[in-house]
């Protein structure tokens, strides 16, 4: 019986703590007016700031469709940039097509900032003689090279460099390593 009226009064204190917490200031506003410089969210989705001296502020829905696309566009490009190692199938200086989009990316990237300059370095995987793997690592910098001219960047912003199989990103043999060692990375300086 004890507990059961302890448990009560808890209850009790519980309830009137969360209806006092619930209740308003008691201050009314006009209607339309919200009592604050921050505007409601508007019919279409956007908002508004008001500057609080009489102007109109500045409203996110003001954006045009063709702005947004453009933005979403933006922020697409930059993440594509993110990914800056290419890998190439064996024995091949073939550009993947999955690679594609995001070279493009890279060379609208330098287009766009000529100051920038890429280092675009060549590997090989262990098989073949040194100096076919350098050769290899060359004809792989070189197809990322032509491919990033074509799509916008500048032959001067372009350095091209082959390691071939002297700086491997993983070391040991077989297909799964190999695969990871066909590359050319993208040193931007």
């Amino acid at each position: 019986m004890k507990i059961s009226a302890q448990f009560k009064v808890f209850a009790l204190l519980l309830s009137v703590g969360l209806v006092a917490g619930c209740s308003s200031t008691g201050g009314t506003t006009e209607e339309g007016a919200m009592g604050s410089d921050v505007g409601a969210v508007d019919q279409q989705g956007g908002s508004t700031v008001y500057s609080g001296e009489g102007q109109g502020g500045v409203s996110s829905s003001v954006l045009t469709e063709e702005e947004r696309t453009a933005a979403r566009e933006q922020a697409e490009m930059e993440a594509l940039r993110e990914i800056r190692v290419f890998y190439f199938d064996f024995d091949t200086a073939e550009i993947k097509p999955e690679a594609r989009d995001v070279l493009v990316a890279h060379a609208r990237y330098l287009a766009n900032n000529p100051a920038q300059n890429v280092r675009l370095e060549g590997h090989a995987d262990e098989r073949g003689t040194k100096e076919y793997n350098l050769a290899l690592g060359e004809r792989r910098a070189n197809a990322v090279e032509r491919f990033l001219i074509v799509n916008g960047a500048s032959r001067g912003q372009i350095e091209t460099v082959s390691y071939g199989e002297e700086k491997p990103a993983v070391m040991g043999s077989g297909e799964s390593v190999w695969a990871q060692n066909r590359r050319v990375e993208l040193v931007f300086e």
